[in-house]
């Protein structure tokens, strides 16, 4: 499912397909969130993360309704390399070190959903898919997510996601200069111009894109094509 700023959720094919897809395109992680788990109260489709497992050579970030540790051997059992938290991790933030401690940093990526705030003059976090408001604030909770073993932001701006008119360089790299850890730009993605920005003025380590590549404006061949161009290290 791709919708613009979490709203207006549109089916963009089925998730085997499109896995395949991505892995003989090129792409060096595919990132797999089931973003309404959290929102029904259900868990992530075991099966689904099974058959997308099985189709990939690359590293697999599985994320949406991972609530416990028993829920992430799970997830990593049935094929997955990395397990994604959001809305668990800002209910529970110790389930971060206990995942951590468990299976690694590396396998923990903490997902962060950021919006604009005028009254805080800064990001506030949300939760539940976008839905749910907090009172975090974005920079702090990813210093807090880093220090509790976290090993990788994925960083979502929910002002830029799905507009196609660039990464949220601001944000991007507010949080890039304030944690010793990966962060993954994510939301806003529209040209390969877009990504050079996010690593070059968002001193991001990774970006991520989903309507662009879902809906073929651009292939992820192309987008490395013009980054080696640029002079940027790329896999």
């Amino acid at each position: 499912m791709k919708g613009i700023q979490f709203v207006g959720l549109q089916d963009a094919g089925d998730p085997v397909e499109l896995a395949r897809f991505y892995d003989e395109q090129g792409a060096d992680e595919l990132v797999f969130l089931d973003i309404s788990a959290s929102v029904e109260g259900r868990k992530t489709m075991i099966e689904v993360v099974q058959a997308v497992a099985a189709q990939l050579a690359i590293p697999f970030t599985v994320g949406g309704g991972i609530n416990s540790l028993e829920d992430m051997k799970g997830i990593l059992r049935a094929g997955a390399d990395k397990v994604s938290l959001n809305t668990a991790a800002v209910k529970n933030p110790s389930l971060i070190s206990e995942g951590a401690n468990f299976f690694g940093s590396q396998c923990i990526v903490v997902a962060i959903d950021a919006k604009f705030d005028p009254e805080l003059g800064s990001w506030r976090v949300y939760t539940h898919g976008g839905r749910t408001s907090t009172d975090l604030e974005v920079i702090e909770w990813a210093k807090k997510s880093a220090e509790l073993g976290a090993g990788e932001i994925l960083l979502t701006s929910m002002d830029a996601d799905g507009e196609k008119k660039g990464f949220n360089i601001e944000l991007t790299r507010a949080v890039s200069e304030a944690v010793p850890i990966p962060v993954i730009a994510s939301g806003g993605a529209g040209c390969a111009e877009h990504f050079s920005e996010a690593f070059t003025e968002g001193k991001a380590d990774a970006a991520l894109a989903a309507s662009i590549f879902h809906y073929k404006e651009t292939s992820v061949a192309e987008v490395k094509t013009f980054l080696k161009e640029k002079g940027g290290l790329v896999r």
